[in-house]
């Protein structure tokens, strides 16, 4: 099995993520942290403990972390499609789990030093804690097997014209983690290019929520979101996990990322050049119907 690590923010989709990832035999995830996005800190490390616990793996490690951008407040006042609570409708039981003592940065260098075998982080927030990973334990980071991260987009943003929001909520994290990372590692972006047309449609969620808790618990979240749309709830950080379980199963490229954290409109904008090539990789497309069967199959079998 891969051992695996997951820092998120949950949020609906990170939601369906850990769901994911504890219903695939191919990984062991050895440990899961938190920070600020779709919501505050304490609702997303809270919202972690919970989710973990209903998908049956209570004792997976939770460590909080970064609780604010870098350098500039960009959620200040921000509120998405997750709800004041972060899983939109899903109304999960409280888990007796605590998060774990300590930062979660300490907690990820720790991990990846301490496993036999090399690890796949996948980041599914903004990449405040894993810019911090890259400057204060270099050596841990370098140890990484790969960093899959959902953020960013070649075309358009979500929050702004030019920026996808877990860039837009820390770019100059981003620009750390995916333009001047000062370590090598072999770095996956999953932008909204891919993520955008992988969807829980409405019949699917009907379907899904026959399936069992967890599957209810997913159609609840989103149905908020499906009640104001024509089309589906896009899964952004569940694709970015199912590319960590089963890599190759996004269509990615050899490429360069450049981050915009400047103050003007572009901020947060990923410039992606095909024009080099190094550790970097983006998804530039996938078979989107199979991708979203591999995804919630997976989650049904949660019961």
């Amino acid at each position: 099995m891969r051992p695996l690590l997951i820092d998120c923010d949950p949020g609906i989709d990170d939601m369906v993520a850990l769901f994911l990832a504890c219903a695939s035999p191919e990984t062991d995830l050895i440990g899961v942290t938190t920070v600020a996005g779709n919501v505050g800190g304490l609702l997303t490390t809270r919202n972690a403990l919970d989710v973990l616990a209903f998908a049956g793996h209570p004792d997976v490690p939770v460590v909080a972390g970064a609780a604010r951008p870098l350098v500039a407040e960009n959620l200040r006042g921000h509120r998405g499609a997750h709800g004041d609570l972060g899983l939109g409708g899903a109304r999960l039981p409280q888990s007796p789990s605590q998060a774990r003592d300590g930062h979660a940065v300490t907690f990820l260098a720790e991990a990846i030093s301490r496993s036999a075998a090399p690890v796949t982080l996948v980041a599914t927030g903004p990449l405040t804690n894993v810019a911090l990973l890259f400057a204060l334990h270099p050596e841990a980071a370098g140890r990484l097997e790969r960093l899959v991260v959902m953020g960013g987009a070649i075309a358009t943003g979500n929050i702004t014209p030019a920026a996808e929001f877990n860039i837009w909520a820390d770019p100059e994290a981003a620009h750390r983690v995916l333009t001047a990372p000062g370590v090598d590692v072999l770095t996956t972006m999953v932008g909204l290019d891919v993520t955008l047309r992988t969807l829980i449609t409405p019949d699917r969620a009907a379907a899904l929520a026959q399936t069992g808790r967890a599957g209810r618990a997913v159609a609840d979240g989103i149905a908020e979101y499906l009640a104001g749309t024509d089309g589906g709830m896009p899964m952004h950080d569940a694709v970015a996990v199912a590319e960590a379980i089963t890599p190759g199963i996004l269509d990615c490229r050899p490429c360069t990322i450049e981050v915009d954290y400047g103050p003007g409109p572009s901020r947060g904008n990923t410039l992606v050049s095909f024009l080099g090539a190094g550790t970097t990789t983006v998804a530039v497309g996938a078979d989107h119907p199979a991708l979203t069967e591999f995804v919630l199959e997976r989650v049904a079998t949660l019961g």
